[in-house]
Order: C-alpha cells, then structure tokens, then sequence
C-alpha cells in the first residue's frame, strides 16, 4: 500500500541568475538579437497562457444552477453551504494575492473559515492528500489553481477520514486533503471559481464556495460528490483539471 504524503517539502528558494557586465561596451547587432528574443519569448508566453485558458474546457464561473443544486444537496445532509465574493488583495503589485502573503506566517483575513480563495502565498502544495496540516496560506493557492480541498478537524473520527480520503481516490486529480486546527470534529469543502477572461479585471477575483457538515453519512458523501463535480478545475486562471496531478 501506498504511504500517505504528510507534510509537503519546504518551499525552494528561487536563486536569481548571476548578472554579467559586457565590457566591450554595446553591439547594435547583439541589441536586435536581444530585442527579437524577448518579442519572442512574449508571444511564446501569450500562446502558452491562450492554451491553458483553453485546453481547460471549464473556464467560466460555475453558475447558479450549480449553485442552487450544490447547495440543496447541502441542505438535504444537514450541512451549510456558502457561496461569497472572495476578499479582494490589499497590495496594489501585479501578484497581488501572493504580494499580500509573502511568508507562510503573514497574518491573512479570508471570506470564509477554512478559506475558498483569496489571499495566498505564492507557491503552492504538492498535489495529494495529507495527514499532517498543510498551512492553508499554501493551499489557497491550490484552490486558485481550479482544486477542491477536504478539511476535517483534528477531533473528526477516523472512519470519516478514510471516507474522505475515498472520495479523493475516487478522483484525484484537483483535489487535496488536509487536516486543519479550528474545525473540531466537523468536515469542510471548498472551491474557489472565476472566469479567466475577467479575474483581476474591474474589481473582480471569483467566488469562493464552502460547505460545512457535522456528521457523516451517505447523503454527507453525496453533498461531496456534488460540489465536487459542480466546482472542480473552474478555478479563476483556468488551469486544466489534468494539470494537477496527485504529486505534481
């Protein structure tokens, strides 16, 4: 059998490339050379960013029969379920989101407990499911990416641990598992969605979606399998489902 991951590895630090001074002063021939190649790289970027938006096929934000289906399956479990505006970034810098969290201890406000989106750090946890806490400003980033996280509190019952951890297996690409302090013996499921043509557009960074249960049962699973299948890989930068694989 498999080991289950527990915690993900350290982030790596980013070594900035060393800088080298041309002495022989400037080259009109070398300058060109170098100005072609970043237009290149550009377009190259622009490709690459074109074909993830739309490779991903879910690109847009779920809508509100999803919502309304999600939220009645909620209902019918005994489970609370919200659907809210995620807390737009307090930094005004390109990476936004990831400018307001910049170390894995910066104090960080979000729209629900456990979060469905908004502000995170900027690299995110390795795919998988985890029996050790993964820092939820680390898996915010995951939700960006178009995941479904599992939470469950440190005093949930082990047998409601392993269903969970079936329905991960059942599926497992964009979806993550993680024990978290402050939800007792409860589970939780969240998503953050949005439409890439729109996100940081017009004062607009997606939805956040968060259900809640206190017990576990078969209607409890099927409330999973529902926002699972309604929120998954509609993440706000469009990233394909198929890109987030279990160890990736």
């Amino acid at each position: 059998m498999a080991k289950k991951p527990r915690t993900p590895p350290p982030p790596r630090k980013v070594q900035a490339p060393k800088q080298r001074h041309d002495s022989k002063g400037s080259d009109p021939e070398r300058q060109k050379k170098i100005l072609y190649g970043i237009a290149a790289a550009g377009l190259i970027g622009l490709i690459v960013a074109l074909i993830v938006v739309f490779a991903g096929g879910k690109t847009k934000d779920a809508s509100a029969s999803d919502d309304k289906a999600v939220a009645a399956a909620m209902a019918a479990a005994g489970c609370t379920f919200v659907s809210k505006p995620v807390l737009p970034p307090k930094s005004k810098a390109a990476s936004g989101f990831h400018a307001d969290v910049p170390t894995l201890t910066t104090k960080v406000k979000w729209s629900t407990f456990p979060t469905s989106g908004g502000a995170h750090y900027g690299q995110y946890a390795i795919w998988g499911f985890y029996t050790d806490p993964v820092n939820p400003r680390q898996v915010g980033h995951n939700l960006e990416h178009g995941g479904v996280v599992l939470w469950w509190g440190p005093k949930t019952p082990s047998k409601t641990v392993d269903a969970l951890r079936a329905i991960y297996d059942d599926s497992p690409n964009s979806m993550f598992g993680t024990p978290i302090d402050g939800l007792g013996t409860k589970v939780a499921i969240s998503a953050w969605t949005g439409d890439p043509s729109r996100y940081y557009q017009d004062g607009y960074y997606g939805v956040g979606h968060l259900g809640t249960c206190t017990t576990w049962n078969d209607k409890t699973e099927a409330a999973f399998k529902k926002f699972r299948d309604a929120y998954r890989a509609h993440g706000p930068e469009g990233v394909p489902a198929s890109a987030n694989n279990p160890g990736s």
